[in-house]
């Protein structure tokens, strides 16, 4: 049975999101915060990832699994302060975190979600 494949927003070098197979598939969320620590960059990254999977007719309880990029692997109690914010009243995704050289130098974190469709 084919399933129809959708991507919107984003810009001419990719979509914010794809739809397909009943999964949402995110492009990589980043905060253009640049003198905020990592905290203040995981909670607007968070937000961002909320705002698109509303828009995608989702929501944070339908993540599937989320991938976390951070600069420096010192951040990772600062992410995870955030991060356990963001998922405290629903059952957390899996996830993965690493450490790695991101497009821009004020980047600290970049985060990578999929999630089901909710249906």
């Amino acid at each position: 049975m084919p399933t129809t494949l959708t991507k919107t927003g984003g810009s001419a070098r990719f979509s914010a999101i794809a739809a397909h197979g009943g999964q949402i598939h995110l492009a990589g969320q980043v905060s253009q915060l640049k003198d905020a620590d990592i905290v203040e960059q995981s909670r607007d990254v968070f937000s961002k990832v909320d705002a698109l999977l509303a828009q995608a007719g989702s929501r944070k309880d339908d993540i599937i699994s989320v991938q976390v990029w951070l600069t420096d692997i010192a951040d990772y109690d600062g992410m995870n302060s955030a991060w356990d914010d963001w998922v405290r009243n629903i059952t957390p995704p899996t996830r993965v975190c690493v450490e790695a050289r991101l497009a821009k130098p004020h980047y600290k974190v970049e985060v990578l979600v999929i999630a089901a469709a909710e249906g």
